[in-house]
């Protein structure tokens, strides 16, 4: 079922939001109603336009972070500053409106869920979206192939998905690290991840783990290098970037 939703739908679908969902201090899940929805790989993302009534059209990807095989089609969004399209959907979309996409996209940052190979997964800030729907995948079809999940964030406010990240965290099989200001509690004094943070929470090189990473372009090239420095195989590493700001 999953492979047949490799290839993209290219021309647009009208989409409803039935749900709104506040995630974080900035972060907010959508959740659409598609018609024919073919379904999508866990890593894929959509484009999502936006036509006001004088006819000026905004177009921006946004990863999907539902479980692949659900039927369900989420989009967590966090609010750009002075972005024209994230401010809308993250704060202004109510149930009932209407908005278009274009998808599923994307064949490079994808989980191949027929593998048996470990993963490890390494997110910064929003960069968890398209990796939630790898563990939610992961999750729904009992895979019995180890993953694992370091994420990096601010503070406990800009957390996504805090309770299902807590209860991963619980069973061992996430890691929250905080650089700006840490919950109380918590040990590790607030700043970004160190070579002791990724020895002490990413699987080991020996296991031969294909690594998603995705966040902040300054944080994917600093944790490429991390992870490189620990004996991951280039070859098995899959980054995704986004913009220029400042590491989580």
């Amino acid at each position: 079922m999953e492979r047949a939703a490799v290839l993209p739908r290219l021309t647009w679908q009208d989409a409803t939001v039935s749900e709104v969902r506040r995630e974080s201090a900035t972060g907010t899940t959508l959740r659409l109603d598609v018609d024919d929805w073919a379904g999508h790989r866990p890593g894929q993302h959509v484009d999502v336009r936006l036509t006001a009534p004088d006819g000026y059209t905004a177009v921006r990807p946004y990863s999907l972070a539902s479980a692949a095989g659900s039927g369900v089609v989420e989009l967590t969004v966090d609010t750009t500053p002075g972005g024209e399209v994230s401010v809308y959907l993250a704060r202004q979309a109510r149930p009932g409106h209407h908005l278009e996409i274009r998808g599923p996209l994307g064949d490079w940052f994808v989980w191949d869920s027929q593998a048996l190979t470990p993963v490890q997964l390494v997110a910064g800030g929003s960069g968890l979206v398209p990796l939630m729907s790898m563990i939610r995948t992961h999750g729904a079809m009992g895979h019995p192939a180890p993953m694992r999940l370091l994420y990096s964030v601010a503070d406990p406010e800009h957390v996504l998905y805090a309770d299902e990240i807590a209860t991963h965290e619980a069973s061992g099989l996430a890691s929250v690290i905080y650089t700006r200001r840490r919950p109380e509690g918590d040990p590790r004094p607030p700043r970004r991840a160190t070579r002791r943070d990724l020895d002490q929470h990413l699987l080991p090189a020996s296991m031969q783990p294909t690594c998603f990473v995705c966040g902040p372009t300054g944080f994917v090239e600093a944790l490429i290098g991390a992870v490189v420095g620990l004996g991951y195989a280039t070859t098995q590493i899959r980054a995704e970037r986004y913009g220029e700001r400042d590491t989580p």
